[in-house]
């Protein structure tokens, strides 16, 4: 009954977010166009603004909603670098662990009959790897942060460690939109903002962790056999 009523709220989330036609008002194009009048608000209602956009964002990524990126360029048009990142960082996290939560409550068993196999790979990442697997797949942008959500309420990963290294792997591409956001007036459209520069600088980061996971790991078996020799 309860998955029942989880699922429930989700599609009527779904649906009345296109069905109030809130999703034309996350485009680029309406954003830049109504940023006067989102920033005449905002200074109006600071707080009431703040708790609002929060609300707003935790929902769009929860419910896998399209329009995140342009959320966080508003959050940064809105709020600044500091308080707009605070905003979004958490934002974010808390909306990406109740869509980890769902897909874990509502269809861990039903995939993993299907599909476990095809699980199995992620599964023995995640257990062997830990949250540096996690790490990783945050940083790279070619992975859709909805789907790392969903994939990643089927495997094995604790729900803090899921909260605490998305807040964490987010964070420096959250800072780079938030900051092409307070330039808002600027831009001309979402292209550029992550260069191929700056998008392989994110992968080096991710993979960072893990190599130097393995590193440890060689030196320490040499050690160990020289050690034992």
């Amino acid at each position: 009954m309860k998955k029942i009523i989880i699922l429930v709220i989700f599609t009527l989330l779904g649906l009345a977010f296109f069905y109030l036609d809130l999703h034309t008002y996350l485009n680029f194009e309406t954003i830049k166009q109504k940023q006067s009048l989102f920033q005449d608000y905002k200074n109006a209602n600071p707080w009431l603004a703040a708790g609002g956009f929060f609300i707003i964002y935790v929902i769009v990524t929860a419910v896998s909603l399209p329009g995140a990126a342009i959320l966080t360029l508003l959050g940064g048009a809105l709020f600044g670098l500091m308080y707009g990142t605070l905003l979004v960082s958490f934002a974010s996290t808390l909306g990406a662990t109740c869509a980890f939560l769902a897909s874990r409550f509502l269809f861990r068993d039903a995939i993993v009959a299907k599909f476990g196999d095809k699980l199995k790979v992620i599964n023995e990442g995640v257990e062997k790897e830990g949250g540096f697997y996690l790490f990783t797949l945050r940083l790279i942008p070619a992975f859709p942060f909805f789907l790392i959500n969903l994939v990643m309420g089927l495997t094995p990963i604790k729900t803090l460690t899921y909260f605490l290294v998305s807040q964490l792997g987010m964070l420096p591409g959250t800072i780079v939109y938030v900051n092409a956001g307070t330039q808002l007036a600027k831009l001309d459209s979402l292209k550029g903002i992550l260069s191929p520069q700056l998008i392989f600088s994110f992968v080096l980061l991710g993979l960072f962790p893990l190599i130097a996971k393995k590193a440890l790991g060689f030196f320490r078996k040499k050690t160990s056999t020289s050690a034992g020799a």
